[in-house]
């Protein structure tokens, strides 16, 4: 599987990602991962919550859509895998986000950021996961 290297653009992502990350704890106080903010839109938890919650799924929604409007650049989207086997994956990673107490942009942007030891625990095993997942998926299965 063939993959492009794009250092500039995940350099700009990245940089967006932690602003974005960092303005909504310095004006929030809140933490940005993502799996919890889309949970306090489908269940909230405080009523109150939920405005900024919606906009920052709003935001990561409309974001890459203004990208192509603006720019025109329509980068290609291709998925090497099996419906099914995005729907475990799916799966996998709710169960992994349960039982983790949050998802990798809690814990591996934020939490890091903070020097927080279960994020930096949480964060190490999300990469040795992902590790073995991708040598087993590419070269003992052959996907």
């Amino acid at each position: 599987m063939e993959t492009n290297f794009t250092p500039l653009m995940s350099l700009a992502g990245g940089v967006l990602i932690g602003l974005a990350a960092v303005l909504l704890m310095a004006t929030l106080g809140r933490i940005m991962g993502a799996t919890g903010v889309l949970t306090g839109v489908v269940m909230p938890y405080r009523p109150s919550d939920w405005s900024w919650r919606a906009a920052v799924l709003a935001g990561m929604v409309s974001a890459p859509v203004l990208a192509v409007l603006f720019t025109g650049f329509r980068p290609e989207i291709a998925v090497p895998v099996t419906p099914l086997m995005l729907v475990v994956g799916g799966l996998l990673v709710g169960v992994g986000v349960t039982f983790g107490a949050g998802c990798t942009s809690g814990h591996g942007v934020c939490g890091t950021a903070r020097l927080s030891p279960r994020s930096l625990v949480a964060t190490g095993v999300f990469m040795a996961a992902t590790f073995v997942t991708v040598f087993v998926v590419r070269h003992l299965v052959g996907v």
